[in-house]
């Protein structure tokens, strides 16, 4: 993909994608990059992130700031980091409000989101053959077993924290892999939380250089597997998201449980478990993934249209111009 040669899009549907991006961060076992790759962006997104840590950055190593300011992606990459602070400051208290008191109805919308997602990026395979029904098998049940893995301690050290924020990264601009779940299998993540509160330079300059290293890998080994391997690719990415669901399952049983720092008793494994009964709840549950089912469809039914518009109106054009020329030539 050239991105160079397309059109900016709107800024306001740059910055409301980046504030789903956001959003979606805050949801452990979601993924922006689900967002990214449903809403359109997602190869220009690895595009911008390779221009900024390639080409940008030589030329500041250069001291050839002017031409490394036009060479970084403004006006894709501000609006969209925009809606995603945006998102992150203006939701995280609510959402750890509703996850706290209502959990079961966040995850079953989610769950809709993922599962409609899951089937919106698998339509963009070209053309399937037994390699890419093959990759997209052996990443679902790779993301099925990363969502599920237990906890664990990992050393406290400075290159671990460095190489949690390079694997945490890349799941963050993985479809279908939370980056901050990842910190939570690593058993980083309530001690990143603790670096943020207590300020730890040290600490936060650690998983931020990891972070910066890891995207900058990461996105171009991305770029460069859908360039060679697009079709491929993109069902190893949506067999990820289809694999994530497990962790989105609304009905889930507490398996063991630990005590965090506040003294609260957390849950640490849990399994996945069918309602007992259709009482009110479950049917609230049932109808929030429907609705979430139903907002990605829409979105996909929007973007066909556009696309029947769009192809409409070149035709249009085309008839018109020639209809100008045989005028010209009489």
């Amino acid at each position: 993909m050239n991105t160079t040669q397309k059109k900016d899009k709107p800024v306001i549907r740059l910055f409301i994608t980046g504030f789903f991006m956001g959003l979606a961060d805050l949801i452990p076992g979601v993924s922006g990059g689900t967002v990214a790759f449903i809403s359109g962006i997602y190869e220009e997104l690895l595009y911008s992130i390779k221009k900024v840590s390639g080409e940008a950055l030589k030329l500041i190593l250069q001291f050839r700031i002017k031409e490394a300011f036009a060479a970084i992606p403004f006006r894709f990459l501000v609006p969209l980091f925009a809606g995603i602070f945006t998102a992150v400051l203006s939701l995280a208290n609510l959402l750890g409000y509703l996850l706290d008191t209502y959990p079961s109805f966040v995850w079953s919308f989610f769950f809709g989101l993922v599962i409609a997602s899951t089937w919106l990026v698998a339509k963009r395979v070209v053309k399937w053959d037994m390699r890419d029904v093959m990759a997209f098998a052996v990443t679902s049940v790779v993301g099925y077993l990363v969502v599920g893995a237990v906890p664990v301690e990992t050393p406290a050290n400075l290159p671990m924290y460095f190489l949690s924020g390079m694997i945490a990264i890349c799941a963050m601009i993985l479809p279908g892999i939370s980056g901050s779940f990842i910190l939570l299998i690593l058993g980083k993540y309530t001690q990143v939380l603790g670096a943020v509160r207590e300020m730890d330079i040290l600490v936060l300059l650690a998983v931020a250089s990891g972070a910066v290293v890891g995207l900058a890998l990461f996105a171009r080994f991305l770029s460069w597997l859908f360039a060679k391997h697009h079709d491929i690719s993109v069902a190893a990415l949506a067999g990820f998201m289809l694999g994530s669901v497990r962790k989105l399952w609304p009905w889930q049983e507490v398996i063991t449980t630990r005590v965090n720092s506040h003294g609260d008793v957390v849950p640490v494994a849990t399994r996945n478990i069918f309602p007992e009964q259709a009482d009110a709840m479950t049917i609230g549950i049932i109808a929030l993934m429907i609705v979430g089912l139903g907002i990605i469809l829409f979105i996909d039914r929007l973007d066909l249209m556009k696309e029947k518009t769009s192809d409409i109106t070149d035709k249009s054009f085309k008839k018109e111009h020639k209809k100008a020329l045989k005028k010209a030539e009489n």
